[in-house]
This record gives C-alpha cells, sequence and structure tokens, in this order.
C-alpha cells in the first residue's frame, strides 16, 4: 500500500499596512477593535486566514492575561484560494473601507507546499543546560538524552527557539540539578504556559505538581495535548489565571514560572509573589535588557539581588522568596 500524498493548496494573499495607534485615537476605538473589525470584513470577502505582522521592529512576547498583542504599526496578510476572484474581493473591501482609495497594496501567489511539513522542518531538536532536550513529536529522540520534552505547539507559543523560553528552559535544568530528593517534590506554576513547554519540562524535571496557566483556550488545550504526549499528564493541571489566583487558599508553590512581558509582570507583581512559598524561586522572563531595572524594582521586596541571565537583549530574572518577605 502507498502512502496517500499529502494534500498542497495553492494560495493569493492580500498585505496592507496599517497605523493602528494613530487610527485608534482618531476614532476613538480601541487598536484591538479595529483590528478585529478588519479581520471580519477579510473574512466576509472570502479570506481563509488572516494574520497580523510587525510591519516595523518592535519587540513582543506574550500579552497580559485577557489582552490581544498588538504593535502600532502592522502588516495584515490575508489568505485567499488560489480560485477565488480577487477583483471581486478588492471590490468589497473598498466598499467597506478596509482598503482606501490611495492606500498601497500588495497582491501575490504562494507556490504549492505542504504547509505543515514547511513548519515541522525548521523545528529541530535542541538542547537546554546540561540534560534537557526539546524535539518535535515528529522526531524520535536520541535513546542517550536524559530527559526529553516532544512537542506540538500547535497555535501556542513556545518551542524553545525564542530566547525568553530558551532562558527559563535552562534555569529549569540547572534548577533539578540541585532539587529535593523524591520525597520532597517540588510544585510549580507556568503562568502564561503558551504551549506547556515549561510545565512538561518542570514535570519531566520532578515537578510533583504543576498549575499551567493561560487566558488562551489554544494554549490550555496545546498544554493538555503535550502534557498527555509526554506521560505528566496526571501532573499538569490547566486553568485560567483568574481560576488559580482565585483559589482559597493560594497554592503556594516551590516555583513560580512568569514568561509574559516586562509591564504585565510589574503590574502582577503583588499577585505573582503571593503565589511563592518562603524559601521558593520566582523566574521572570520576557524582559529586554532596557526594562530590567523596571522589573527588579517591582520585585525588590521579595529579592534585592536576583539571579540575572542573558541571551542576546533578553533577560530572565530568578528571585528567591525571604522568609518573612511581603509586597508593599
Amino acid at each position: 500500500m502507498t502512502d496517500t500524498p499529502p494534500h498542497t493548496t495553492p494560495w493569493q494573499t492580500l498585505r496592507l499596512t496599517r497605523k493602528l495607534a494613530a487610527e485608534a485615537r482618531e476614532s476613538d476605538a480601541s487598536q484591538a477593535a479595529m483590528l478585529e473589525w478588519m479581520e471580519a470584513e477579510l473574512f466576509d470577502a472570502g479570506a481563509l486566514a488572516v494574520t497580523v505582522l510587525d510591519a516595523e521592529d518592535h519587540p513582543l512576547n506574550e500579552p497580559l492575561p485577557g489582552e490581544q498583542p498588538l504593535w502600532p504599526h502592522v502588516i495584515v496578510e490575508a489568505l485567499f484560494a488560489a480560485d477565488q476572484s480577487m477583483d471581486q474581493a478588492l471590490i468589497a473591501l473598498h466598499h467597506a473601507g478596509v482598503i482606501r482609495a490611495d492606500e498601497h497594496i500588495e497582491l501575490d501567489t504562494l507556490a504549492d507546499q505542504v504547509w505543515t511539513r514547511a513548519w515541522m522542518d525548521d523545528f529541530k531538536p535542541m538542547v537546554f543546560g546540561e540534560r534537557l532536550w526539546v524535539c518535535p513529536t515528529h522526531t524520535p529522540p536520541d535513546p542517550d538524552w536524559p530527559v526529553v520534552v516532544q512537542l506540538d505547539p500547535g497555535l501556542a507559543f513556545g518551542t524553545g527557539t525564542h530566547p525568553t523560553t530558551a532562558l527559563c528552559l535552562r534555569w529549569l535544568d540547572q534548577w533539578a540539578l540541585h532539587a529535593s530528593p523524591a520525597s520532597d517534590r517540588p510544585t510549580v506554576i507556568d503562568f502564561g504556559c503558551g504551549s506547556g513547554i515549561l510545565a512538561v519540562a518542570a514535570a519531566k524535571l520532578g515537578a510533583q505538581r504543576v498549575w499551567a496557566t493561560d487566558h488562551d483556550d489554544q494554549a490550555l488545550r496545546a498544554t493538555q495535548d503535550n502534557a498527555e504526549a509526554n506521560g505528566v499528564a496526571a501532573s499538569i493541571e490547566t486553568l485560567r489565571p483568574d481560576a488559580l489566583i482565585g483559589h482559597t487558599p493560594i497554592p503556594k508553590v516551590d516555583v513560580v514560572l512568569a514568561n509574559i512581558l516586562a509591564q504585565p509582570l510589574i503590574e502582577l507583581a503583588p499577585r505573582l509573589i503571593d503565589l511563592v512559598k518562603p524559601g521558593g524561586q520566582l523566574v521572570l522572563s520576557g524582559i529586554l535588557t532596557t526594562q530590567t531595572a523596571a522589573v527588579k524594582a517591582a520585585y525588590a521586596s521579595l529579592d534585592g539581588h536576583p539571579q540575572e541571565t542573558a541571551d542576546g537583549d533578553w533577560v530572565c530574572l530568578a528571585f528567591a522568596h525571604q522568609t518573612g518577605c511581603h509586597y508593599n
């Protein structure tokens, strides 16, 4: 029996740029609402998918729970089927006001390829620290690799390729080397879990219990799927951040991991500090070097001298919870 060849699909693309921040002020509408309106009109015109890209070079990692990540100047790219009449689509978009008479747009055609395979081919096994390996689900791991996380990120953030995630994985590897014996296995919270890569890695490195939180249902589903694929589903509970913070009593844990953005980290400081047991650790990532001082100041009551590691322009801070500390 021969395998059925993978399905390939030709696409037509439409690209336009928009300065959302300026337009939100003019129309007194939020940036997210404007973007949602544009996406809805594109889908009504026949688009099969809509992607928002950064038109400049603004750093962005993960959003505050409940918020949508946006850049001030974006490229909106819509994919249409090969047999879609682009003339009709353009007329509909002009009529709706998505495309203006003087606005430059780009139309192009993408060559056939197997999209899933093209993406997976770029995701290779990677090692973090001394023992921890992350590899895609389609790649059999080497039996000599000590600890392996097999990952299919789905639509969620987190494969280990971004420096913010890599910094956390390296920290986890070193943390596990000095962890308590199995009779006193630690507990962990992964705040903003994305694909679940940190939660699964923590469980495979010996965590007894992991709470993985995210505001995105796709992220929670990806985390559950990856936990099951790695045989640690019984150790990982997925839930939304509000549910975790609303627990009575708050489940104080040995390690809190938060790989999000600097501003949300600053705003969440009192909540995240309250989740850490005395003697525990709080690991923050998603911080640019220029933002390090502000994040340190927000957590100074926890630890005035956190461990700091860097990867390019990104920094990871590890705070040790001192007995008797409190948030002011």
